[in-house]
């Protein structure tokens, strides 16, 4: 199973101050998967635009991507699964670009965790559509974003790798996309008080409650 690791290489990481690791060390000191995770971006002039990352490690990541700024510029990207992630251009492609990730060391840890997880799930043979246990989490409380780029309070009934049962006013068709804290899903069915949610990927069980919460 393909697996994310530091070599131990390189200057001390203070626990709260982030980094940016040279593009050259970072290619040293982790290993690379491939992934296909959508996304989002905004360049230094706030201009936003659609993305797709398709190889990652903790300290860097590769995007097809429809415009790219100037090397060393600043780029701050939503990608699904793993959230705000910041950085700077590395390299400029034909089709996209490189940047580096700047992150605390639990920041590193926790994304080197879920690209593992993202990178073994067909070793693992997890069908995206199997049902899970369902838990309801120690804070309920999460972000909900509509198909109209609304942004309310919701509550979680419960939920589980693959859905979550949402508490709200809100009642966007079946078949919409939504966003729960990190997670994209798309609604599935209403209920009396909300409406449930189908995850468009399965989700890691050790950062579940924290993805959703918009951790």
């Amino acid at each position: 199973m393909a697996a994310l690791q530091h070599t131990g290489d390189g200057v001390a990481l203070t626990q709260n101050k982030p980094v940016i690791v040279p593009l050259a060390e970072e290619r040293r000191r982790f290993q690379r998967v491939r992934v296909n995770l959508l996304g989002r971006y905004m360049l230094a002039d706030r201009r936003e635009f659609p993305c797709q990352v398709v190889n990652m490690s903790p300290g860097g990541m590769a995007l097809i991507a429809p415009e790219a700024g100037a090397e060393g510029e600043r780029v701050i990207a939503y990608i699904d699964h793993l959230g705000r992630l910041e950085g700077q251009i590395a390299r400029i492609y034909q089709n996209g670009f490189a940047m580096t990730v700047s992150a605390t060391v639990r920041k590193r840890d926790k994304l080197a965790a879920q690209l593992t997880w993202i990178a073994n799930r067909h070793i693992l043979n997890l069908p995206e559509d199997r049902r899970h246990g369902r838990i309801v989490p120690r804070n309920p409380t999460t972000r909900l974003v509509l198909p109209n780029g609304v942004n309310v309070t919701a509550l979680i009934i419960d939920l589980s790798l693959s859905g979550a049962a949402i508490k709200t006013d809100a009642r966007p068709a079946i078949g919409m996309l939504v966003t729960l804290g990190n997670v994209q899903g798309r609604v599935v069915r209403h209920l009396d008080d909300g409406f449930a949610v189908e995850f468009t990927r399965l989700q890691h069980p050790d950062f579940l409650e924290e993805s959703i919460s918009g951790g």
